[in-house]
């Protein structure tokens, strides 16, 4: 591996920004054929490593060391992919255009077929299933998986040699999760040198041939993949490798009554001029005080089926029922005690938040506009929410891209219980999130969960291990609910075989990266 060619490097390279460090003296190589990957916690350095390449810093940053990136195109997949597609285009239209633009140089009698012909391959190497419903919408009409696999396609549509993944797992199932890591490693053997940033040890498990441990915006821990993995020595490198939380989040003896009830709803989304079908539940049922876990492959509905929950839907028919009452489908028709009584925390917690404004005034603002508290009280609520949710009081202050990524989910877990609600969506809320920062997010809502007159809380999430603690679990694949019952039953004994295909991937996964 090491006789190859260097493609891309950097050498002690350093970036500054208003006398803060981000990165502090880094230095990598990369080659083609290989998978380098960084690791580490939000805020470690990575992405701002991985964005070095492109030669892109942040805004009035101070940059001293080398970047070498001798005639390589680089191709950029970024952790919210939504930031970089155009959302007045269709995906198909945006990727006809690029791949337009590679052809141009051909006959014209030959360019629409060859620019067709290097969309369906960078479809098909992005691993984007279900394509003709992909081209027909616009990007906010996908999945975040989704959305992520159209970036990579972009960038195999432009010839890209060096190709940078931010977390390019993040937010989805097992069997997606599998194939994105077949597809990285598949591009990898075709030539294409990968920096991998991500937090999905499995998948550096599986595909790094070196790894980077990053804490603080050093490289702490540096050398071939299955030493780094296998027998670590920095005790940062240990923390990020121990496992997940395996201690049920709710307290069966607190659970109480059904608060919340989902029956015979059809949601649709608009796919050119018609409204098309994207979710239909029969019947669904949460109680206070418990943990519902909703899983399924991106792009299965479970964050329609949230959005249908929280009022951010309303193309749907059928019922969602609070305490028996019947929710008006749009925010827009939902009274203040109907809007307080059931929150939404978004899967992008940075996108939820005003970049401009100081992120404790943003968190107190649920409880002016909620509960009709004055500015003072409001605030003095909001620093004690967030101080109980970890988050210092000399952090709350600043402005959100002062926050890293796991600060910032929970100040938008902070900002939706001032609220007080009686129903508590969390959407994919420990995606993009590093393994730390992910078990003590989910120690928070256990901890929240088994409070007196806790809210009862719907977790969606890709991600297995996740749901594993949680009270029930119900399973989405094609937008139905195809099993629902105890986590224990579902995750161990499954019925239907998407879930036994999903557990399967899962622990096919595990069983050829684990030691």
């Amino acid at each position: 591996m090491n006789e190859n060619p260097v493609t891309a490097a950097l050498t002690a390279l350093t970036v500054e920004v208003d006398g803060r460090t981000l990165v502090d003296r880094v230095s990598l190589r990369i080659r083609p054929g290989t998978v380098t990957a960084l690791v580490g916690a939000s805020g470690s350095g990575k992405t701002t490593t991985g964005l070095a390449l492109l030669g892109e810093y942040p805004a009035g940053a101070r940059v001293t060391g080398e970047v070498t990136v001798p005639e390589a195109r680089i191709g950029y997949v970024p952790q919210h992919p939504a930031a970089v597609l155009n959302p007045a285009l269709r995906t198909g239209a945006l990727l006809r255009d690029l791949a337009r633009l590679q052809v141009r140089d051909l006959p014209r009698s030959r360019r629409r077929a060859a620019a067709r012909e290097r969309v369906d391959r960078a479809l098909a190497d992005a691993q984007l299933t279900r394509a003709d419903k992909v081209l027909s919408r616009y990007p906010h009409q996908l999945s975040g998986g989704q959305q992520q696999r159209v970036v990579l396609a972009q960038a195999l549509l432009l010839g890209a040699r060096v190709v940078v993944a931010d977390e390019p797992t993040t937010g989805q199932d097992a069997l997606t999760r599998s194939r994105v890591a077949d597809r990285l490693g598949a591009l990898a053997a075709r030539g294409i040198a990968v920096l991998l940033l991500s937090h999905d040890l499995d998948v550096v498990r599986e595909l790094a041939d070196e790894v980077l441990v990053m804490r603080g915006g050093r490289v702490v821990e540096q050398g071939p993949a299955h030493r780094i993995l296998d027998t670590p020595a920095h005790p940062w490198t240990r923390e990020l490798l121990a496992g997940p939380r395996t201690l049920p989040y709710a307290d069966p003896e607190r659970i109480g009554t059904e608060v919340l009830t989902v029956g015979g709803l059809t949601a649709r989304h608009r796919s050119g001029g018609a409204r098309v079908p994207v979710l239909s539940v029969d019947r669904l049922a949460l109680r206070r005080g418990e943990c519902l876990a909703v899983v399924g492959r991106s792009g299965s509905g479970k964050t329609t089926l949230g959005r249908c929950l929280a009022g951010l839907h309303r193309d749907h028919t059928g019922q969602v029922l609070l305490d028996g009452v019947a929710l008006p489908r749009s925010l827009r028709d939902r009274s203040r005690a109907q809007l307080a009584a059931v929150q939404y925390v978004f899967q992008d917690a940075r996108a939820a938040f005003d970049e401009h404004r100081p992120v404790l005034d943003q968190v107190a603002r649920t409880a002016v506009r909620l509960h009709g508290a004055g500015r003072r009280e409001a605030t003095e609520e909001a620093g004690r929410v967030l101080a109980d949710l970890g988050l210092d009081a000399g952090l709350v202050p600043r402005p959100p891209g002062r926050l890293s990524g796991g600060e910032l989910q929970r100040a938008a877990l902070a900002r939706a219980l001032l609220a007080r609600p009686r129903v508590l969506v969390c959407d994919e809320i420990t995606s993009g999130l590093d393994p730390v920062a992910r078990r003590s997010l989910l120690d928070l809502l256990a901890t929240l969960i088994r409070r007196q007159d806790a809210p009862g809380v719907v977790l969606i999430t890709h991600d297995l291990d996740t749901a594993a603690p949680a009270t029930r679990v119900a399973v989405l694949d094609g937008g139905e609910v195809v099993e629902e019952g105890p986590a224990e039953q579902i995750l161990n004994a499954p019925r239907h075989p998407f879930t036994r295909a999903l557990l399967g991937a899962d622990a096919r996964r595990g069983a050829a990266v684990r030691p």
